[in-house]
């Protein structure tokens, strides 16, 4: 029995080393400042902190990578949220939207957030302070429905 566990013990060790050397590539695509929601959009200060705080790392071409993301296989599990992230909402190229996709994206904010599905229960294990009050959900969708409603106008 010792010897089996000891064998499954370096098993373990050599396929933990083993993965180390398949990692996701962290290259962040380039930002065009013209294409980034603030390109056009004056965003409050305030909601600029919670977007910072709880959004921009997986919903930005601005991610901040931690020093997990060198660890496999936590490096693969970060890398499928940013790239869904970026899929679902990407702030970095918000004037690639059509003004539908825009009004969509903003009800989706308040949506996901007054849901609590953002940000991800994973994400605020360790980044504590992403975590939203109901204050800030509440401040994140007036704003959004200001926004929204900025969008309709437009012809």
């Amino acid at each position: 029995m010792k010897k089996t566990l000891k064998i499954i013990a370096i098993l373990l060790v050599v396929a933990f080393i083993a993965i180390q050397f398949y990692r996701p590539d962290r290259t962040t695509p380039p930002i065009v400042q013209a294409e980034t929601f603030e390109a056009t959009t004056p965003i409050p200060e305030n909601i600029n902190r919670i977007l910072a705080r709880s959004c921009n790392d997986c919903h930005t071409n601005q991610t901040a990578y931690p020093w997990y993301s060198k660890i496999s296989p936590f490096s693969w599990l970060l890398d499928d949220h940013i790239r869904e992230g970026r899929h679902e909402l990407n702030l970095s190229v918000w004037q690639t939207y059509t003004a539908k996709k825009k009004r969509h994206k903003l009800d989706e904010i308040c949506e996901q957030v007054t849901s609590g599905a953002m940000p991800y229960d994973q994400y605020v294990w360790i980044h504590r302070d992403a975590l939203l009050s109901p204050e800030d959900k509440r401040i994140l969708c007036d704003w959004a429905e200001t926004e929204k409603a900025k969008i309709e106008e437009l012809p």
